[in-house]
């Protein structure tokens, strides 16, 4: 049984999300932008949240993934993403639960298979909200 990773103050439209991703106008920062507008497209259940400083996409308050800008890539996480089908094999990671994508500016990602690998985790996420699962 998975744990979900739950924040009750995420929200439709976080504005601290709005000004971390204006507060990063480079390059990275694009990649970011880019990447967490198709977390929050994915459907109307998703709400938002800046967590651990970092914007973070949730089915309603559990979260399902999040981008995070470092000094040379950006991150496209996934709580749950050691679950996730990854035939292109774009996840890093080894913890229990959580992997990532590493996105390097001038190195075009697989952009279809990150967009899969998000749609995974967004109705992965819906399906266990849907159940009883313990929160934390």
């Amino acid at each position: 049984m998975s744990q979900l990773f739950c924040f009750p103050d995420a929200t439709r439209r976080d504005p601290a999300v709005d000004r971390w991703l204006e507060a990063h106008p480079d390059e990275l920062g694009l990649l970011a932008r880019r990447w967490y507008a198709v977390l929050r497209e994915c459907g109307s259940d998703v709400r938002e949240i800046l967590h651990d400083g970092h914007p973070t996409a949730c089915v309603g308050d559990a979260a399902f993934a999040y981008v995070n800008r470092f000094k040379a890539h950006v991150n496209v996480g996934f709580f749950h993403g050691a679950a996730l089908p990854d035939p292109a094999r774009l996840l890093e990671g080894t913890g229990k639960l959580m992997r990532h994508v590493k996105l390097v500016p001038g190195l075009e990602p697989n952009a279809k298979a990150l967009a899969k690998l998000i749609e995974a985790a967004y109705a992965n996420m819906q399906a266990q909200v849907g159940g009883s699962l313990p929160r934390t």
